[in-house]
């Protein structure tokens, strides 16, 4: 008797630190979005909670074959990984070269033809989840407790409501704040709310402002008809019974806005969005010899550190040559991530790289 109490309370307390971990399904995604969001996995792990990743077999970013603190479950797609490579050198090439030397008309019909193609890969993508009955069950199965997405690619919300877990949403943005205002029916008034990707701010005179609310309304309309529609076509099929793609997002418990309060304009709030800006940072880890160096004679200066993100390695010479003039001009150091030929204007300030460590240069 003496010695069945101790171990009972021993047994007691090893089950209550089991029972407050759970079981977290991740939804798939990709690039920076997904360097985004490792870290957070790692700190739910750090937390006792199992985390399961979903990984499609083409990926430019996820592989489930690297060493993790978290499972993956791989699922085949019917894309490769060059389809996908030639999907974001579209439209970074439409971004980067083709928008400034076309007219409104062009860059919408342009855009309509880049949201269509993508829109069928989502579907690819999504077909290896859904019409697959033995992932599928081993997902049922799984008893998990929560399922955490960023909705760059559509179906989370499908999969959460098939498994009737809560879901949990990572974004930034969306155009013209279409799903969170849809979708989330975050309040976004056009007067003093500029529209996502609008290139407006929250000090307007009236041409702007009417101009903001032609703009909220024609991203509405086109998203409406050529995505909305094909999506909630997908769901219907799934679900065999009609189904709005945007009420099922909205039934998300939690939206975790990835943007500081403060680097936002003012806009109005609701309870369930919260802004989480910076939960992918760790403290800063010495630098490389040289680049500390570097780092160090900028002095009261200070550096600059300057990527355009995960995706852009290279650019057009000239387009090179005009960012490294640009930056030749300024007093601090800047360190600038980019694999492409070595521009002719780079001035002395400069110095390039084909990967920075951007969390350990701005956390030092």
């Amino acid at each position: 008797m003496e010695l069945r109490l101790p171990v009972c309370v021993l047994l007691l307390l090893c089950a209550t630190k089991v029972s407050n971990g759970g079981r977290i399904l991740v939804w798939y995604t990709e690039a920076s979005h997904w360097i985004n969001m490792k870290p957070v996995l790692e700190t739910l792990v750090d937390r006792g909670h199992q985390v399961t990743v979903l990984v499609p077999s083409a990926s430019l970013f996820m592989n489930s074959s690297e060493p993790s603190r978290f499972l993956y479950e791989p699922f085949d797609v019917s894309v490769s990984v060059k389809d996908i490579e030639n999907i974001f050198e579209e439209v970074l090439h439409f971004s980067l070269y083709e928008m400034d030397d076309m007219n409104p008309f062009q860059i919408f019909i342009r855009f309509l033809d880049l949201m269509k193609n993508n829109i069928k890969v989502s579907f690819k993508y999504l077909d290896g989840v859904v019409k697959s009955e033995t992932l599928m069950k081993k997902l049922k199965e799984g008893n998990y407790d929560l399922l955490y997405a960023d909705p760059i690619y559509p179906g989370s919300d499908l999969i959460a409501d098939i498994l009737g877990i809560p879901l949990v949403f990572s974004l930034r943005f969306s155009i013209a704040h279409n799903v969170e205002r849809m979708c989330g029916q975050l309040p976004a008034p056009p007067s003093f709310v500029p529209g996502a990707m609008s290139k407006l701010t929250d000090k307007m005179n009236f041409s702007e402002r009417l101009g903001n609310v032609l703009f909220y309304a024609l991203q509405d309309l086109m998203l409406e008809q050529f995505m909305w529609k094909e999506v909630d076509k997908y769901y219907s099929g799934v679900r065999g019974t009609p189904t709005s793609a945007c009420k099922m997002m909205g039934n998300a418990d939690i939206w975790l806005l990835r943007t500081y309060w403060d680097f936002d304009f003012p806009r109005p709030l609701l309870p369930n969005f919260k802004f989480v800006g910076g939960i992918h940072c760790r403290p800063a880890k010495p630098l490389p010899n040289e680049m500390e160096k570097f780092v160090q004679s900028s002095r009261d200066d200070g550096i600059v550190v300057f990527s355009l993100g995960s995706m852009v390695k290279n650019l057009t010479t000239e387009k090179a040559n005009m960012i490294a003039s640009g930056l030749a001009q300024i007093p601090q150091k800047v360190l600038w991530r980019y694999s492409g030929e070595k521009p002719q204007t780079l001035g002395s300030n400069t110095r390039i790289y084909d990967w920075i460590p951007q969390n350990d240069l701005l956390g030092g």
